[in-house]
């Protein structure tokens, strides 16, 4: 975590008009690993599809301040910190029964679930659909996808209608050049919450085999 704030430090410093360059450091080593843009599946396209429409910022970012402040992990963000992060995410509503990622796609965002369910399931080459999870306000889906801009290890499917929040690769980027201390710590609290999700998720795959 030290290491990682303080190159953040070291670019910040020495920002000398060349900002295009410091904002390529966060797609070369996260957002960018050779994968065809073209297939990539972006956030602007799957709102199309199912059917998102726009959540108030400040009513999000309110709700997103509520549900982190109590998580164990994202408390570690400050509510002042959290409320900053309004400009970088993007807030919609989601009707139910609608797929929000789909396994096996290329994505580059992640989500944050701010009210509603959301299942998450894993489709096994038999052709059988194994529940994961069923997903409760405050938890994040797709975070893997937002690092790596890799393949979507599971399909998530609205249960009910879903108030969500959005963060991008592109955001991510942003946010790294304007904010790149709370990026880091941003960064370092979806790794650690990523490894315990892939921990449970081994566990349950391994029972069922």
């Amino acid at each position: 975590m030290k290491g990682i704030l303080g190159l953040l430090r070291s670019k910040t410093h020495q920002k000398t008009g060349d900002d295009r360059q410091d904002s390529v450091f966060f797609s070369t080593a996260f957002a960018d690993q050779g994968v065809d843009p073209s297939m990539l599946v972006p956030w602007e396209a799957r709102a199309v599809e199912v059917g998102a429409k726009r959540l108030s910022p400040s009513r999000g970012v309110r709700q997103l301040q509520q549900l982190w402040t109590r998580d164990r992990h994202m408390s570690l963000l400050d509510a002042d910190a959290i409320g900053r992060m309004e400009r970088f995410f993007e807030f919609a509503t989601l009707p139910a029964d609608r797929d929000v990622i789909r396994q096996d796609e290329y994505g580059n965002f992640m989500i944050v679930l701010l009210a509603g369910s959301i299942a998450v399931d894993r489709l096994q080459p038999w052709g059988e659909r194994m529940r994961l999870a069923e997903t409760r306000p405050g938890d994040i889906l797709g975070e893997m996808s937002l690092l790596d801009s890799g393949i979507r290890f599971s399909a998530c499917a609205s249960l009910t209608d879903c108030e969500i929040a959005i963060l991008s690769a592109e955001a991510m980027d942003e946010m790294m050049t304007a904010e790149p201390e709370m990026a880091a710590c941003l960064i370092a609290l979806l790794a650690r919450k990523l490894s315990l999700r892939l921990r449970v998720v081994s566990a349950r795959l391994s029972d069922n085999k």
